[in-house]
């Protein structure tokens, strides 16, 4: 028997099953594998040293003037330090310390920072998803396998190598992508920004404010370029040497995938930085143009890998972060293969294959055919998301996602009755009149 009274509608929401959300959404089993994956990564690098950490410190120090010839003229004097003035910034939070227990303290706050843009990576995910019927559990599932291929190149630059400026660049990115997700256009110019003033190469990642909508794309640039001229004007306008610091040149390695092109010079060739934004550039913008604006990160990346002529390994922790974000956000498979692929060919090949020459072609074979598959490879759209190019607008009960109709309401579960023991009105042994219960 029902009840009779007109039952509420309320909205149909996600519960905790379906979302994966928990009382304390820290501690999910996920979260809980890659930290102790984290871990021990850590100990295996923490052996090796912080090989590029006091081009940081000294970088800060010159910033700041405690060396001379810093300032605003650190550039033009100094133009091996290929860093932007917001990483210097950052390092300086480490300099009250003794150099060796700051180094050690960058180390495992860059390595958090690692997790923290998994955690971010898996909720810009599950925001994206919402309204269409995703299975949260498979979500976090793909989450955690892409993650423990990103997690040992992430260790790679921020604690074997403690690049402290592509650590921020690549965290400030992840931000963007979330802010992006959640349709926050200033926060995606900001970080962007951001991103940019830790190092240059993240102008690369700039297509990300094409995914917005047409109607925020003035407000969300005139933040990006507005804090981009502040963070590196000051140092080209007071200094004009600076100029020669973007001419700065390193070897053109054997193993470079740039040596496929023919290109034989012994050091940068001087079209060779400008054509890496300008591929990475279009080649995102090609893939927001398609719908595809996840694979953004992973093609200026692949732009990154194929045309430099060094073959460092913390490279690569850009490409992760790049098949990071397209195994969760761009397609729908359970298992994350791009990220594995992107392990093995980039960072085996350099620790398995002898000749260098091999080891270029594997990364330019890697490159291109990544790149081919996040814009060419036939992808299903989720239920429910139609035309698939910009990220849905938070759902709200007044407005479905993405601006769609509002969210289906149904009502209440129906109240029953529940017969207990005891007395009747006339106080014969028998059933009580029941009551409501839900």
């Amino acid at each position: 028997m029902r009840n009779r009274e007109t039952a509420e509608t309320v909205p149909v929401l996600d519960d905790g099953e379906r979302t994966g959300r928990l009382r304390w959404p820290l501690v999910r089993w996920h979260n809980l594998l890659l930290t102790l994956w984290t871990a021990v990564w850590f100990v295996v690098a923490e052996r090796h040293e912080a090989v590029s950490w006091h081009y940081l410190r000294t970088g800060q120090q010159l910033l700041f003037n405690q060396m001379p010839g810093g300032g605003l003229a650190l550039y033009a004097n100094h133009p091996e330090l290929q860093i932007g003035p917001v990483s210097f910034v950052v390092a300086g939070l480490f300099a009250p310390f003794p150099p060796e227990l700051g180094e050690k303290l960058a180390d495992l706050f860059m390595s958090v920072l690692g997790l923290y843009m998994l955690v971010l990576v898996g909720r810009a995910a599950a925001d994206h998803y919402r309204g269409t019927g995703i299975n949260h559990r498979r979500l976090q599932q793909r989450v955690l396998v892409a993650g423990a291929a990103f997690i040992p190149m992430w260790v790679e630059v921020s604690v074997r190598f403690a690049h402290l400026d592509d650590v921020l660049a690549l965290f400030f990115t992840t931000l963007a992508v979330r802010a992006l997700v959640r349709g926050r256009a200033t926060a995606v110019g900001v970080f962007l920004a951001l991103a940019v003033g830790c190092k240059p190469w993240a102008v690369g990642f700039l297509p990300l404010l094409l995914a917005l909508p047409r109607a925020a794309w003035p407000r969300a640039a005139a933040w990006l370029f507005g804090l981009v001229a502040a963070a590196w004007l000051p140092f080209y306008l007071t200094h004009t040497e600076t100029l020669a610091a973007a001419r700065f040149t390193i070897p053109n390695q054997p193993a470079s995938a740039l040596r496929w092109f023919g290109v034989r010079d012994p050091v940068t060739p001087s079209w060779d930085r400008p054509a890496q934004m300008a591929l990475g550039l279009a080649l995102g913008a090609l893939a927001v143009r398609r719908g595809r604006w996840p694979a953004v990160v992973l093609l200026s990346a692949d732009a990154r890998i194929a045309l430099d002529p060094s073959v460092y390994t913390y490279y690569n922790a850009s490409v992760l972060l790049g098949t990071l974000i397209w195994d969760s956000i761009g397609q729908r498979r359970l298992v994350p293969w791009v990220s594995w692929i992107a392990l093995i060919s980039l960072y085996g090949s350099a620790l398995l294959v002898p000749s260098a020459s091999a080891q270029g072609l594997i990364r330019l074979a890697f490159t291109v055919g990544s790149a081919a598959y996040v814009l060419c490879w036939p992808q299903r759209l989720p239920r429910g998301r139609r035309g698939g190019g910009r990220p849905p607008a938070p759902p709200s009960p007044e407005r479905g996602v993405g601006g769609g109709p509002p969210l289906r309401t149904v009502p209440p579960p129906a109240r029953r009755y529940r017969a207990e023991p005891g007395r009747t009105r006339s106080g014969r042994p028998g059933r009580r009149l029941p009551r409501f219960s839900t």
